[in-house]
């Protein structure tokens, strides 16, 4: 009986070890999970992936800037890859820091959602955060963004309260939803404070053209834009605005620089904030499973300095809103908002779902696409 008694505890113990080893593999809905069972003293590896060059002053320059952050911290030394092409290039950079041992990757382009989750499969010791809108995710790989639009509303009360004739020019890379989705909230603060104020839009079809964007935003101006925005990684488009005399709004950093007497102020980036929180939770064995899309709550995105033209009671008018939605006391898509055909798409006393962000590919009312010229 004692030796039957042994035995079946032995079977019990067995079991429960491997209910726990199959439960370990699955992935839970929630919580926390990726144990990496780190110590404190050990050194952290942390590669970057850029699918630009870090000097475009846009977006890689954004995310090095974070990256010299994180290479701060205490037992963490940081590497990267620059001008990654999508596809097969990016898979290879990915596996190789897998290969190295690098225990994270920052995958930092835009779409790298399929290469991360392949190497994540194969690495599973690295874990993987890739830039990215989506909700597939493996138990090494997760997704992050930032809710931009918020920045970029800002931006839009700025521009809508210092242009003289109402007519605001936007230089956009490609018609993607995220686009779409900082046009119109770019739109919407503009309205916000001066409802007259109407959104001019070229498509450039790049992300780092200095000169396409210089002539895409001189186009604009040339039909009476006062105030020039964009979403590409150049400063080019703030140049084209300083060279005419009107004002500029920048994007991804702050490009006062390159155009101090235009620069108003821009919608930044401050990837830091994550990035040192998810080395943190690595270092402590244990990293948050949710895809991440933080904002202006976080301090992922923010607003660069008001430019000295801004006025006193703009920049404390823009700075309260900010306050707002930072709060939550606020929110970019509240309706009612009507698409530029007069169709109600978000009626009053409603706001705008994560799933409306995440498919919008329409264009609020005074937004107006400008075909590019030849």
């Amino acid at each position: 009986m004692k030796r039957t008694r042994i035995i079946l505890a032995v079977l019990f113990l067995f079991c429960l070890c491997a209910s726990m080893a199959r439960a370990a593999e699955e992935e839970p809905e929630t919580g926390l999970f990726y144990e990496a069972a780190l110590f404190p003293e050990r050194e952290l590896r942390i590669g970057f992936v850029y699918d630009s060059k870090v000097r475009d002053r846009g977006w890689s320059f954004a995310h090095d800037k974070a990256r010299k952050a994180v290479g701060a911290m205490p037992g963490v030394t940081t590497h990267f890859a620059e001008s990654v092409s999508p596809g097969k290039e990016l898979l290879d950079a990915l596996n190789e820091m897998g290969v190295q041992g690098f225990d994270i990757v920052f995958a930092t382009g835009r779409g790298n959602g399929d290469e991360a989750l392949k190497a994540a499969a194969i690495f599973r010791d690295t874990v993987f955060l890739y830039r990215s809108f989506g909700t597939e995710r493996s138990v090494n790989a997760v997704p992050y963004a930032g809710r931009m639009y918020q920045a970029r509303y800002l931006t839009g009360m700025v521009a809508g309260a210092m242009t003289r004739n109402n007519t605001l020019g936007y230089v956009a890379a490609y018609p993607t939803v995220e686009a779409v989705r900082g046009i119109n909230a770019f739109a919407l603060g503009a309205s916000f404070v001066n409802p007259t104020a109407q959104v001019k839009v070229t498509w450039t079809k790049d992300r780092y053209d200095p000169e396409e964007e210089s002539r895409a935003a001189h186009s604009l101006m040339d039909l009476g834009a006062d105030v020039i925005a964009q979403d590409q990684d150049s400063p080019a488009a703030q140049e084209a605005a300083q060279e005419r005399g009107v004002y500029s709004i920048g994007c991804h950093s702050d490009m006062s620089a390159f155009a101090p007497e235009a620069h108003l102020t821009a919608a930044i980036w401050n990837w830091a904030a994550l990035y040192r929180k998810v080395v943190t939770q690595v270092r402590e064995g244990r990293l948050e499973s949710e895809p991440v899309w933080w904002g202006l709550d976080r301090g992922l995105v923010d607003t660069a300095p008001f430019g000295p033209m801004v006025p006193g009671d703009v920049q404390d008018r823009t700075l309260s809103k900010k306050i707002e939605l930072s709060s939550g006391k606020a929110k970019v898509f509240e309706g009612p908002i009507m698409d530029r055909d007069g169709q109600v798409r978000i009626p009053e006393g409603q706001n705008a779902t994560d799933e409306d962000l995440l498919r919008m590919d329409w264009f609020v009312l005074g937004v107006e696409e400008i075909a590019k010229q030849p």
